[in-house]
């Protein structure tokens, strides 16, 4: 109980604070602004769903007895919101028994964690279209996931409890590179720790920075997290290369700190850029 309290005011320190309209028109708008139409696939039988969340970082889907319903309509709305998520409906009795379905839900599926959340029928009922769309934000965790105060929420209820964040500036002409590079290691420890990135350039990520020691000066840099017995530890580096990160993590689930050696190093002065 000790753990999970601290693991909660870690979270509420880096993280809470609420969902501006602004930063949720963000959230929800795709990488490339395009509005163009959309439907979510008809799920018709089990291999074809299973195979449909298999392959999606994540998938929500839409398990409805009734198609009349209101909650339907809102369903097919979030299509055009979350273009990075694979949306699914599915009527078929055998989907529905093999999910453990017993009325109208909606279910997110990650990959990341391989977790199911559920959207149940009494909350159906009542649901939405803030509601619906706040489920989908805070629950939407990908191989790489975009620090938010939404996708925070998400970190914290996942069953990962290693979080690794690079912390990098999106403007940078690096960038691109990067994340590339990030992604490739993202895979190596896929189920062990989760990847996550903040953006340096946003100046409320400024407390995550001074969080674990680390200046503007010392970034691109990688934090890792382990939320049971609140470890960590820093690594600034002059490039991301998947090499750095999967020796930086298989350091720390070895057990090895670098975190001494950066402390001695900060008393020598450095020029803030």
């Amino acid at each position: 109980m000790e753990a999970d309290q601290s693991r909660l005011l870690f979270l509420l320190f880096l993280f809470a604070w609420r969902l501006s309209p602004e930063v949720a028109a963000e959230v929800q708008e795709s990488s490339d602004g395009s509005v163009a139409s959309q439907k979510p696939m008809w799920l018709t039988d089990v291999p074809a769903t299973m195979e449909f969340i298999a392959v999606a970082e994540v998938a929500v889907i839409g398990f409805f007895q009734d198609l009349e319903i209101p909650a339907v309509s809102l369903f097919h709305s979030m299509v055009q919101k979350f273009q990075d998520v694979s949306f699914g409906i599915s009527t078929d009795s055998e989907v529905l028994a093999h999910y453990n379905i017993t009325g109208n839900t909606i279910s997110l599926f990650r990959l990341v964690d391989n977790k199911k959340l559920d959207l149940e029928s009494k909350y159906i009922e009542s649901i939405d279209a803030n509601k619906l769309s706040r489920f989908i934000e805070i629950n939407s965790l990908h191989l790489v996931t975009e620090y938010n105060p939404a996708t925070v929420i998400g970190l914290f209820n996942s069953m990962i409890q290693i979080h690794l964040l690079l912390m990098m500036n999106k403007a940078s002409p690096e960038y691109e590179e990067s994340m590339s590079r990030y992604q490739k290691a993202a895979k190596l420890f896929q189920g062990k720790i989760l990847f996550v990135l903040v953006d340096s350039g946003v100046e409320a990520n400024g407390k995550v920075i001074s969080f674990f020691k680390l200046k503007k000066s010392q970034l691109p840099a990688l934090a890792i997290y382990r939320t049971v017995d609140e470890e960590w530890d820093t690594l600034p580096m002059a490039e991301v290369s998947v090499e750095h990160v999967q020796n930086f993590c298989d350091g720390f689930l070895k057990g090895k700190r670098l975190r001494e050696n950066h402390e001695s190093e900060e008393k020598t002065p450095k020029v803030e850029l």
